[in-house]
């Protein structure tokens, strides 16, 4: 047993530095979750779901409220508000922060339940890397390649960002890059498909107390640390049709919380006919840059008052 012992220990060496230097080449390419755990803890943050990391460009923020955000928004599966969502915020955000700028970015989804959910056990972010990652600030992360990346590791070389961009590409700021066809055939089909999803969802979610207090939990926490803001990120014309007959009251039950909170909300959901959509729930890159200018605008303008 000892000779084989040290037989296979030079193999095993060998194969454990073949996955450090594979690992080592992970980034944005790799999958749309992996630089949310690979960069510094960031003091200024974006939360939401795939609508905000999508519509919601750090690069702009930054250059307009001249200092850098970190877009820590992943989908309505991996990142709705709850306790898992609230528990990744603090491992990500900077412990040191003290004057941050937080953007919550909040739809009637991303505070649902399905209404055969009963305990928390059972809420789908449970299993979401969220609820079972430790470091949010390694470079390479292991953890997170060993958890959540199924592929095959020289996967991770050969599609490198270094020879080309992948369709979905997650910056090192957090913003979820989508190049897509916007033919208009192409984008009528998938709104179509989304338009069929969440007409489909709306009979089977509800409002979830416990999101609503995990919201307002979060929120609590982040302004001791800095400012909050809320935003309602608009949708399409078929989805909001389909968010204002499901929660007709919805944009009033941010404007309470905001109150109750003495933050600011921005709603920008009945606007949604400035902006282009690549499937009519997710915001076009053109148009988000535009988007997350207005934010940025009223950010600004809401600090002079």
């Amino acid at each position: 047993m000892k000779k084989f012992l040290i037989k296979i220990v030079p193999y095993f060496v060998a194969v454990l530095i073949v996955l450090a230097i594979l690992g080592s080449y992970a980034d944005g390419n790799t999958d749309d979750n992996y630089m949310h755990f690979a960069v510094k803890k960031p003091q200024n943050i974006i939360l939401g779901d795939s609508r905000g990391s999508q519509a919601i460009v750090s690069g702009i923020l930054k250059n307009k409220l001249s200092t850098d955000f970190d877009n820590f928004s992943l989908n309505i599966v991996q990142s709705p508000y709850g306790q898992v969502y609230f528990k990744a915020l603090k491992r990500k955000l900077d412990p040191e922060t003290k004057n941050g700028i937080f953007i919550l970015t909040v739809n009637p989804w991303s505070v649902s339940l399905s209404k055969s959910i009963k305990k928390e056990k059972d809420f789908p972010e449970e299993h979401s890397p969220l609820n079972d990652m430790n470091f949010y600030d390694w470079s390479p992360n292991y953890e997170y390649l060993l958890k959540h990346y199924t592929r095959s590791w020289f996967k991770i070389y050969t599609e490198r960002a270094e020879l080309g961009r992948s369709n979905t590409f997650l910056h090192n700021d957090g913003w979820l890059e989508v190049n897509i066809d916007m033919n208009a055939d192409s984008v009528a089909m998938r709104t179509h498909k989304k338009t069929m999803f969440y007409n489909d969802l709306a009979n089977v979610v509800e409002l979830s107390p416990e999101r609503l207090e995990a919201f307002n939990e979060i929120i609590n926490y982040l302004r001791t640390k800095g400012s909050v803001y809320i935003v309602r990120i608009p949708a399409s014309k078929n989805l909001t049709a389909i968010e204002n007959k499901k929660y007709p009251h919805f944009s009033k039950l941010l404007q309470d919380i905001a109150h109750q909170q003495n933050i600011r909300v921005f709603d920008f959901s009945k606007n949604y006919a400035d902006y282009d959509y690549t499937d009519g729930n997710h915001m076009y890159k053109e148009s988000g840059k535009k988007f997350t200018s207005q934010i940025a605008d009223s950010i600004i303008a809401s600090r002079k008052k």
